[in-house]
């Protein structure tokens, strides 16, 4: 009987230790998942560390594309002045003496080293 007494008085005490460690367990898998939650917030593949990064790219790339647009209406110029109903004589003239090494008798070829 004594040992029915102690058997059910330990018993609460034994499902409040139960209940204790499973919160515990609990609330450490959360802590666990909040701290990973921060560590993909600053280093994760869309964090703070990869935003600074993705801005430098950002304005390098801006850079080229500005420097890619000059190139772009600069050969967009010479394809309008090489126009088949209306061609620049001057542009054509130095195209044919580049290309061809063309030259008329009365006219002197230096070669400049770039």
């Amino acid at each position: 009987m004594i040992l029915s007494l102690f058997m059910r008085s330990s018993s609460p005490i034994m499902r409040q230790d139960a209940s204790l460690a499973k919160e515990r367990l609990v609330q450490g898998i959360a802590l666990a998942l909040l701290l990973l939650m921060g560590a993909f917030v600053i280093a994760g593949p869309s964090g703070l560390i990869a935003w600074t990064e993705n801005q430098h790219l950002l304005e390098e790339r801006n850079a080229k594309l500005a420097d890619l647009r000059l190139t772009r209406d600069h050969l967009k110029n010479r394809v309008g002045l090489l126009d088949q109903n209306h061609v620049d004589p001057d542009l054509a003239g130095e195209l044919l003496r580049s290309n061809l090494n063309v030259a008329r008798p009365d006219e002197m070829v230096m070669l400049i080293n770039k």
